[in-house]
């Protein structure tokens, strides 16, 4: 399925934030490695968004709650023949490093780039259209002029206390994303709804289509239920609107 396309929902409000995070990162990761100016221009802007959403609430005791959460659910699995031991106490020993890392006070996710007078100067400018070209902040034309190797490592340190909260929040997606039995489903006249089981809770939905599929799936959930509606666009100047073909699919409902 690796050729597929995934549409993911996220069920709360603590998800919908790691994968906001996690979008920004793989984001980050991708343009840095390039040599344009570009490049180096988009992956500031990503750590600037990463900040952002940093201080916008407590990503990091979020984060710690969520790996003890999955700590306290991998625990209970020993008991459960079917565990391979040996990989459940691997993944315990990475859940528990990271949660001794996040737990240390001097662990302080995004300092280095609030004390960046570059990365401020950018910051200052980045909500005026163009306002980061270069007669508005000639220090940063000058700076972005530079060999490519030395703005990957001013990067690459103003983003490494960053480093523990990606993979926080990598393995912490990974554990949900695979914690379900994907199935197939087919969705009747474009619309499909299917309730939760009230003893479990979903933090994410995930719908898998073929890249060649005419269709595109609109997610909406709740606590009890939730409802894929498949729409199609043949122009892209034209409201989209949902399909009347029956719809094959798979699904995953992640519970952990």
């Amino acid at each position: 399925m690796t050729d597929d396309i995934i549409y993911e929902q996220p069920l709360n409000e603590r998800v919908r934030t790691f994968l906001r995070l996690e979008y920004l990162f793989d984001a980050l990761n991708y343009r840095v490695t390039g040599s344009s100016e570009w490049d180096t221009r988009d992956a500031m802007t990503s750590l600037l968004n990463i900040t952002d959403l940093l201080s916008r609430s407590d990503i990091k005791s979020e984060l710690i709650k969520e790996l003890e959460r999955h700590a306290s659910t991998l625990e209970g699995l020993r008991r459960n023949p079917g565990v391979d031991p040996q990989r459940l106490d691997s993944i315990l020993e990475r859940i528990n490093g990271l949660l001794v890392k996040l737990k240390d006070k001097a662990c302080q996710p995004g300092q280095l780039i609030r004390q960046s007078e570059l990365m401020n100067s950018v910051k200052q400018r980045s909500s005026i259209p163009g306002g980061s070209c270069s007669f508005d902040l000639p220090g940063f034309h000058h700076w972005l002029n530079r060999p490519h190797n030395d703005r990957v490592m001013v990067i690459n340190h103003l983003g490494s206390d960053l480093q523990v909260i990606q993979e926080g929040i990598s393995l912490s997606l990974h554990m949900i994303r695979n914690s379900t039995v994907p199935t197939s489903e087919e969705a009747e006249n474009g619309f499909f709804q299917k309730p939760f089981d009230s003893n479990l809770s979903c933090h994410l939905v995930r719908v898998v289509i073929p890249p060649e599929s005419r269709f595109y799936p609109e997610i909406s959930g709740g606590k009890h239920r939730f409802t894929i509606r498949f729409m199609e666009q043949p122009d892209s100047s034209a409201r989209p609107l949902q399909c009347r073909d029956n719809v094959r699919f798979v699904l995953h409902c992640c519970i952990l």
